[in-house]
């Protein structure tokens, strides 16, 4: 998959969402203090140091399957997009992927001094989904959750994803890669025939 290209989408009542690809060494600050906190535990990185966040990122900027975003609204952070090719992921183990198919990770920053932020999950995930199926021409979107992060299945869920099988993504233990075995439920989200072009 070539390297994904900046997307901006102004969305009447939100702001302007712009993605880019993630700076591994710019970003690693925000970056790192959002996997550190307790409420990104499902991420898998609440232990890691800023340098091996970076380290990590720095991995996946030289992949041609992976790729990090930066998502910012008005030109402030507010959350990280991960995509990937899933026949080069672990998740292939557990689903027959189809031509046409994109894996997602999504991790919302926290809330600022504002507090609670109404709305904003879904003005997010919709955008995503524009960028998916119409930028990226892709045909259906895989997440695989923590079983036990209700939260984000009960968001993909309110955006029109269809529950797939719990299933156990097995472990990976490779020098440059580390991740634990990981109980989760997949979803799906598959391109309509048409798609408009205003994500809202």
């Amino acid at each position: 998959m070539p390297e994904q290209p900046p997307f901006e989408r102004t969305v009447t009542g939100f702001g302007t969402v712009r993605l880019r690809p993630l700076d591994p060494e710019r970003d690693a600050d925000t970056v790192h203090s959002w996997v550190a906190a307790e409420r990104a535990v499902f991420w898998g990185m609440t232990g890691l140091t800023r340098a091996q966040v970076a380290d990590v990122y720095t991995h996946m900027a030289g992949l041609g399957t992976h790729h990090a975003h930066l998502v910012e609204r008005d030109g402030v952070p507010v959350a990280l997009l991960q995509t990937y090719e899933p026949e080069a992921d672990r998740v292939s183990e557990c689903y027959d992927a189809r031509p046409g198919d994109i894996g997602v990770h999504v991790l919302l920053a926290p809330a600022g001094p504002e507090g609670p932020r109404p709305g904003w999950t879904g003005f997010l995930l919709r955008v995503f989904t524009e960028y998916v199926f119409r930028v990226l021409d892709r045909r259906r979107i895989v997440v695989d959750p923590d079983v036990r992060n209700e939260k984000a299945i009960a968001r993909f869920r309110s955006q029109g994803f269809e529950l797939g099988p719990a299933v156990v993504l097995p472990e990976i233990d490779l020098p440059d890669v580390y991740l634990p075995e990981k109980h989760a439920r997949l979803a799906f989200l598959t391109r309509p025939a048409t798609h408009p072009d205003d994500p809202r």
